[in-house]
């Protein structure tokens, strides 16, 4: 049977997260219903990266296998599908391939504005106060030179390791806004948020620099978490030429 991958971005804000969960509108269930509105069938979708609740995405990933798919599927979808999703396109696969385990990394970034503004306040994170740039970009430097991160991982997850290979991790610092960017082969559930968390509660001289990397070295998890609603699941990296299409 022939496998298609699908590409998506969305607004997570009235999302409970990203994989299908029992009495909760998710990003999977609406785009269940929808292919299932269009093809007639029930089809089980593959998710590539879990979002959660609230949390957005510019590009993720679903797999599914399906004869005769629609020649208008993008198209269709787009119209059957509320505002807030959007299909970007669809991918005829080989059969073997594997949107969540084919990645090679992915990239997050975490959005704040400075400043009080109606129209930012469901995709970034509203934090008016005086920060320490530098070390906030020393930290975020510091990141990038680190493997472990089970300080910063939610609690009762179930990976079989904490290890992470940090290829980005970096401040942006505008006028009004400020971004922070990592790339990593892989995440813990809740690391950017809690990695970001601690960058802002260091920069306002909350935390020191030595406390701050001593976070690496524990097992105790980290109290801080930055709020869902800034977070952006950015891009999801394969091999080159993956796509043949």
């Amino acid at each position: 049977m022939p496998r298609y991958f699908i590409e998506v971005a969305y607004k997570g804000t009235r999302y409970s997260g990203f994989q299908i969960q029992q009495n909760a509108i998710t990003v999977q269930s609406e785009i269940e219903k929808a292919l299932a509105t269009l093809q007639r069938q029930q089809i089980i979708l593959t998710g590539s990266s879990r979002t959660d609740a609230g949390v957005h995405a510019e590009q993720n990933y679903f797999h599914f296998d399906v004869d005769d798919l629609h020649p208008q599927a993008v198209y269709k979808l787009n119209a059957i599908l509320p505002d807030d999703i959007v299909i970007k396109k669809l991918h005829h696969m080989r059969d073997d391939a594997h949107c969540r385990f084919d990645a090679t990394r992915r990239e997050y970034e975490y959005r704040i504005y400075r400043f009080k503004n109606p129209f930012l306040k469901d995709v970034a994170y509203y934090y008016p106060f005086k920060l320490d740039k530098e070390v906030m970009q020393e930290a975020a430097t510091f990141i990038k030179e680190q493997t472990y991160f089970q300080t910063f991982s939610k609690a009762h997850t179930q990976v079989k390791n904490f290890n992470c290979t940090i290829f980005k991790s970096a401040w942006v610092f505008e006028k009004d806004a400020m971004i922070y960017t990592i790339e990593a082969n892989r995440f813990l559930r809740g690391m950017v948020r809690m990695l970001t968390a601690s960058m802002l509660r260091l920069g306002r001289g909350q935390l020191s620099l030595d406390d701050y990397k001593n976070y690496f070295v524990q097992t105790e998890r980290c109290a801080f978490s930055a709020p869902a609603h800034g977070l952006f699941l950015k891009c999801v990296h394969y091999s080159e030429h993956y796509f043949s299409d």
